[in-house]
């Protein structure tokens, strides 16, 4: 049970409240600068469960793909560790790959995006918990301006899909 302020008085939230203010505070997608793009959101899950809903590939299969663009995660290779590789196929030569640079569960998972050549980012996932939820920041760092302009925002745009996705499968594993 929390305390909400309304017209200077406290009124109590119950349970249901806290679950549907949590619900509104949505993804967030912002460009940091010329060169970084940084996606935000809070999971109601602690953070050992979103770190493996991220480092496991059979539960990868189950959110990364945002269904309503119709796409299929043919094969999913997840080395997670420091030095392993990974890669994602969604057929019809469509492959996202790279390595591994950082793994630290539960709380920071580093790769390279290798499928763009030089103009390839790289992608920090931080999980920070707090009261037994998880804020998650993810940080799309591109070599220059001119590759982060040319890759835009859709895939960062397509998180508040894919991560309502991740929601429904973190409240599976509890």
């Amino acid at each position: 049970m929390s305390w909400k302020h309304c017209n200077g008085r406290k009124h109590q939230m119950n349970d249901r409240t806290k679950d549907e203010a949590s619900a509104a505070k949505r993804t967030t997608v912002e460009r940091r600068s010329d060169r970084e793009l940084v996606v935000t959101r809070w999971f109601a899950a602690p953070a050992r469960l979103v770190f493996e809903a991220w480092s496991n590939p059979e539960l990868v299969r189950r959110w990364w793909a945002p269904k309503s663009m119709g796409m299929t995660l043919h094969d999913c290779e997840m080395d997670v560790r420091t030095g392993g590789t990974y890669r994602l196929n969604f057929g019809e030569g469509m492959d996202f790959f790279g390595r591994y640079v950082e793994v630290t569960p539960p709380s920071r998972i580093v790769w390279t995006n290798e499928e763009d050549g030089e103009s390839g980012s790289v992608t920090t996932v931080t999980l920070e918990e707090r009261d037994g939820g998880t804020l998650l920041v993810m940080s799309e760092l591109y070599p220059t301006k001119e590759a982060l302009d040319a890759a835009g925002t859709g895939a960062a745009e397509a998180t508040h899909e894919t991560f309502a996705q991740l929601d429904e499968l973190l409240a599976t594993m509890r």
